[in-house]
């Protein structure tokens, strides 16, 4: 592999929201190029691609396959946003590409969640290392402005003379995905506790970590979930999932869970307990995505809410206009009084993620978050499904977890 380079080019897997998301963000990023992007759908690459030359961020190309855009020659790293059912094989099309052309693909980053199970995760992990190439986890949260600056302070003026913080809490809340699939538990691999729990898990046992430690430090000891089907499984709603949805998603005979609960226990450098609460729901409604974040410690305390914005804007209801998203992610109404984000991708922690990624990357470098880290926090999902199927704690050293599959992800249902 050759040493650092001036530029990183990119190549995105997936034209979805995320994807677009993520190309958004890299306005704000240095040293990077989007070249390429492969989509099955021809109109999502199509309309993709021209997003990100009028960004300045390309100049960018579809590609019909994604053997013909690794190939290309264009590619230094490949970002993976595709739905979760096709992460996996994505990834073994990589490693069949950089096992036979060593030295042509510097890195793969990956979306959350990594897989649907911990024994996917563990070959995701398999085959990037047999590939040769650095990985990334994208895990966002981590990133958030909010997030880097009270973990910043907290470690350093509270935690040397009050002790290490002992409880996260992190919850996550909206009215429920963008796409079909998401709401499929064998697509997706379950319901909000995969697709959302992923985050709080993962911020929570970050924000008990001190900086500069590995995320070994905290020893996984146990997990406690519940999950539950609040809104979606009603008939008014899940005739509105059917109708919006498609066939496939027809909560009335096959639904996900909407809402879910988990509590996950470490024990600390120091012998003691800590622990992150979690809780996520599709059953939220609001002016839009609501992230909590709660820090506890002896002698001190942090906190965050994302729709406690420094900038609202007021409607009134004589003011029309079309539905979308443009003052917050997953907004729910176009009038009333609304929190805005002035600049989701940085708030949320898109752009300071992709700029780490890319500047890891770019300079040969492991970056902060890596597939091993997206493998652990399947296992501590795994922990929360079997959990709240048995209605028992699962503790990691007695369990083997490999081939679990929640309840709702497998085809027959017991």
């Amino acid at each position: 592999m050759s040493d650092e380079l001036k530029t990183l080019r990119i190549g995105v897997i997936g034209a979805g929201f995320i994807a677009n998301f993520h190309l958004e963000s890299m306005i704000s990023v240095r040293n990077v190029e989007v070249r390429g992007v492969y989509s099955r759908t021809p109109e999502k690459r199509g309309i993709f691609c021209e997003k990100a030359n009028a960004l300045g961020l390309g100049p960018c190309t579809g590609f019909s396959s994604l053997e013909e855009m690794l190939g290309s020659g264009e590619i230094d790293a490949v970002w993976i946003l595709v739905p979760n059912h096709v992460r996996l094989e994505t990834m073994k099309t990589i490693h069949s590409f950089a096992v036979a052309n060593p030295g042509a693909l510097r890195a793969v980053a990956c979306e959350k969640p990594l897989a649907r199970t911990l024994r996917e995760a563990e070959e995701m992990v398999e085959l990037v290392e047999a590939a040769g190439i650095k990985h990334g986890y994208l895990e966002n949260q981590l990133f958030a402005s909010a997030v880097e600056r009270g973990r910043d302070i907290i470690w350093k003026r509270a935690v040397p003379s009050a002790g290490r913080p002992y409880l996260a809490r992190a919850t996550e809340e909206h009215a429920g995905p963008h796409e079909p699939w998401f709401w499929q538990g064998n697509k997706q691999g379950g319901g909000v506790l995969l697709d959302m729990m992923c985050h709080s898990v993962e911020v929570g046992r970050f924000l008990l970590t001190q900086p500069g430690e590995p995320r070994s430090a905290l020893k996984l000891k146990s997990a406690t979930g519940s999950v539950a089907n609040l809104k979606w499984q009603r008939p008014k709603y899940a005739d509105r999932l059917l109708r919006d949805m498609g066939s496939e998603v027809d909560y009335r005979k096959r639904p996900a869970e909407d809402f879910a609960r988990g509590t996950v226990v470490f024990e600390d450098p120091d012998g003691h307990e800590v622990i992150v609460e979690c809780a996520t729901s599709w059953a939220f409604i609001g002016a839009g995505l609501r992230i909590e974040l709660e820090v506890l410690g002896a002698e001190y305390s942090m906190e965050y809410n994302s729709l406690q914005s420094a900038l609202k804007v007021f409607m009134s209801r004589d003011v029309r206009g079309a539905q979308g998203e443009d003052m917050i992610e997953k907004q729910n109404s176009e009038q009333g009084l609304m929190p805005v984000m002035e600049d989701e991708h940085a708030s949320f922690g898109y752009t300071s993620e992709n700029r780490h990624m890319v500047e890891a990357f770019r300079k040969g470098e492991k970056p902060m978050t890596t597939f091993h880290d997206g493998m652990e926090v399947i296992r501590i999902l795994m922990g929360l499904y079997k959990s709240a199927e048995h209605g028992r704690t699962i503790y990691f050293d007695d369990e083997d977890l490999t081939d679990y599959v929640p309840l709702v992800a497998r085809e027959k249902r017991l």
